[in-house]
């Protein structure tokens, strides 16, 4: 795929926070990371049937989460695209991104889940509410990130979420946080001196955040989605926008640095454009085996489409996967694809086989 020159687009990143998560961690039962997380997994996922001409392998969450009006799921992204072995602290894992919807006058905001699936026999998971903090002289606020977290890539420690006309928001694993309150309606620190986080034992701080920045002659990009593009060269995001109509829908890519934070040399993060772009109702592109692959969702009542090739020139596979596909994410050693549905009662995290396109192609 071309990758043009910049046309505009570049990512400015803001200051961290990290001496206001320091002092949530102070106030809670501190910091535990990933491993914490991971070694206190308290739900379970089954295997399950999964409809799509090019599915194949599903799993589905448990009641609460397959019936749950609150939280949507949307991003994914694996252990696979952090680390060079695939595995993190000797686990596959994947972590996906969910958003709240307002019910009973609440927002608590957007959400990870941790999966551990080395078993796929037994699959567990846990929720990790994402918040942001601040310090106003000694006094610390704690907020719900309001994002659609419309995608996520993990890359080293850092966790990037796509926040649409906001940019992407980065987070660090080691900064995940036990909190001290299970209270289901309140978040940050109590009146009891116990610190909530809407129910969830584990809170992650926003670390920093990357506005989009562009040209006066140059639309906003919305970053919709999000995925890891491997190159020769190194590591890069893809980033795309979900559009209809005649809303754009155009796909770039941003450099890694060595850091694993989106390379900014001064003037922000360069954001390449890639042309054409991608297709009408895009919910998640990745490119992998010199092609790009990107899902479209086809409304709440049909199967969603798979579209396969390059920028300009994408052929749709119709009823390939199931009913509202959501980001992708690619697993290079298993040669997968993995997305997720995000429809109540229909919510599953499926596998593409890439050969098996291949095949249809």
């Amino acid at each position: 795929m071309e990758q043009l020159g910049a046309g505009g687009l570049r990512l400015a990143r803001g200051p961290d926070r990290a001496t206001a998560n320091d002092a949530l961690a102070a106030i809670s039962d501190g910091k535990v990371g990933l491993d914490g997380v991971l070694d206190d997994l308290n739900r379970s996922a089954g295997a399950a049937f999964a409809p799509g001409r090019l599915t194949s392998w599903a799993f589905a969450w448990d009641r609460d989460d397959m019936r749950s009006a609150r939280w949507w799921p949307q991003g994914i992204t694996t252990s696979a695209d952090a680390f060079g072995d695939e595995r993190y602290a000797g686990r596959e894992v994947v972590v996906t991104t969910s958003y709240s919807k307002k019910l009973a006058g609440l927002h608590k905001g957007s959400r990870i889940t941790v999966v551990d699936i080395t078993d796929p026999t037994r699959i567990r998971y846990r929720h990790v509410l994402l918040v942001s903090t601040a310090l106003e002289g000694d006094q610390l606020t704690v907020h719900p990130v309001r994002a659609h977290a419309g995608g996520i890539v993990w890359s080293g420690p850092l966790l990037h979420v796509a926040a649409t006309e906001h940019g992407v928001l980065t987070f660090r694993t080691q900064d995940i946080v036990r909190v001290t309150s299970r209270a289901p309606d309140r978040l940050g620190p109590t009146p009891e001196g116990a610190v909530a986080g809407y129910g969830h034992r584990y809170v992650l701080p926003l670390h920093c955040a990357y506005q989009p920045v562009t040209n006066d002659d140059v639309e906003p990009f919305r970053y919709s989605f999000l995925s890891l593009a491997r190159t020769g060269g190194g590591a890069s995001m893809l980033a795309g926008e979900y559009g209809h109509g005649s809303m754009s829908t155009r796909l770039t890519t941003c450099r890694f640095g060595p850091d694993h934070h989106l390379d900014d040399a001064g003037n922000g993060a360069v954001a390449h454009l890639l042309e054409p772009g991608g297709v009408p109702r895009m919910q998640g592109a990745v490119a992998a085996r010199g092609n790009l692959y990107a899902t479209s969702s086809r409304g709440r009542y049909r199967l969603g489409s798979l579209f396969v090739g390059q920028p300009g020139r994408l052929r749709e596979v119709r009823d390939a996967v199931p009913v509202g596909p959501e980001d992708l994410s690619h697993w290079p050693s298993r040669g997968q694809l993995w997305s997720q549905a995000e429809y109540p009662r229909q919510r599953l995290v499926f596998t593409i086989d890439l050969d098996e396109v291949d095949k249809r192609r």
